[in-house]
């Protein structure tokens, strides 16, 4: 890669960049995890998560990726050979269906074209069909990291409802969670999970499941093995003010930090502010004449915009020259989008000035790559900024 000076531009829609308060909290000195400092660290975190994640009741913080958390929402509630009702949106949503198939559930997938989200109308017509309530777990993820679609997790849940089914409902947020607004109690979600190399600006190596009191009743009784995922000993220590084993207590300060950065502005002006940014990229990307790839209004990410170039262009070729030239790193296709699309991340700590800088990089990448467009992308971008003000 051609040497530059200056940072590098990780425009990826996750891992983000860590705020600088972020990374100075988690270079503090390690302390005993069994010590009344780290129950006083304890305590102090776990309240400040219940806002972020909208909920009154408990969250489970694991040592882990998000595919952990995902294993940790599916083993606490559910025993072998329960079916389970699962949305196809994209890339995440297929690895999260595989894995249930994995660990003996009955796996029963709604298809979807990878451009829209989990359809509320479908899952509502197949509860109402399931008289015997064989189905005992509804999966969604909120926002698609592979494709730049948001589900609209409050009309599944009237779906849900509506149907008359007691159905837990199962939510992945991890590229929506302190982006995109999500509220786990209003919403009558029943586990919430998320990771930490998001939204919530640090790196990875954190999981999450946000546990209603339903949820919570219900994994009394699931049959899955589970050990480490176990909700029930950890829930028992953090009452404590500690963990049943040896916690990533250097991620726990950043997370207390990257708390109360959010706090501090306020999640209603984070979803805005993300919300901004997405509608001057999409303001972008059409000006270029290209096409973006979710095709529902209603659901378009604050997180990331997912470009489709057209045929007979690479976008991994486009990736590659934005990385040589620029240095800037561009997500890529997953799954079947691979070479298909590029995606712009533009979430956690980011402002206007970086996501002019990302498409300025994005638009001298497409022309450099022989990507036909119009020259204008920047401007309009800028246009939704300024006025936005």
């Amino acid at each position: 890669m051609t040497a530059t000076g200056g940072r590098h531009f990780l425009q990826i829609p996750g891992p983000t960049n860590v705020p600088d308060r972020v990374l100075r909290a988690m270079s503090a000195p390690t302390i005993d995890h069994r010590g009344p400092e780290f129950a006083e660290l304890t305590r102090a975190l776990l309240p400040a998560l219940g806002p972020v994640f909208g909920t009154a009741g408990p969250v489970v913080v694991y040592p882990s990726s998000g595919t952990g958390a995902w294993e940790a929402a599916l083993v606490n509630t559910l025993s072998p050979g329960d079916r389970v009702l699962m949305s196809e949106t994209g890339h995440f949503s297929t690895l999260w269906s595989e894995l249930a198939g994995r660990l003996g559930l009955q796996v029963e997938v709604l298809p979807g074209d990878w451009r829209r989200g989990a359809d509320p109308a479908a899952i509502g017509e197949r509860l109402a069909a399931d008289g015997g309530h064989e189905i005992k777990a509804v999966c969604v993820v909120h926002n698609e990291t592979s494709t730049g679609v948001t589900s609209r997790v409050p009309d599944v849940r009237a779906a849900i409802d509506a149907a008359g089914h007691p159905a837990l409902l199962l939510v992945d947020t991890i590229s929506s969670l302190a982006s995109i607004d999500y509220r786990h109690d209003e919403w009558g979600v029943d586990v919430t999970v998320s990771g930490s190399q998001k939204g919530l600006m640090l790196p990875p190596g954190l999981g999450f499941n946000a546990i209603s009191a339903k949820a919570l009743k219900t994994s009394r009784s699931a049959g899955l093995p589970r050990s480490y995922w176990d909700w029930a000993p950890i829930l028992e220590a953090n009452a404590r003010g500690f963990f049943p084993y040896t916690p990533a207590t250097n991620l726990l300060y950043g997370l207390r930090e990257a708390c109360a950065m959010l706090a501090g502005e306020g999640l209603p002006n984070v979803f805005a502010r993300h919300q901004r940014h997405a509608a001057a990229t999409r303001a972008a990307v059409r000006a270029w004449g290209l096409e973006i790839l979710c095709a529902d209004e209603r659901e378009h990410s604050g997180s990331l915009t997912a470009v489709l170039l057209p045929e007979g262009h690479d976008a991994d070729a486009v990736r590659a020259v934005i990385l040589e030239r620029f240095d800037m790193s561009l997500g890529a296709g997953l799954g079947k989008l691979a070479g298909k699309v590029f995606r712009i991340g533009h979430l956690g700590h980011f402002n206007d000035l970086t996501l002019a800088g990302t498409l300025s990089g994005v638009q001298m990448g497409l022309q450099l790559a022989g990507v036909p467009i119009k020259p204008g992308g920047v401007e309009a971008a800028l246009d939704v900024l300024r006025d936005a003000g």
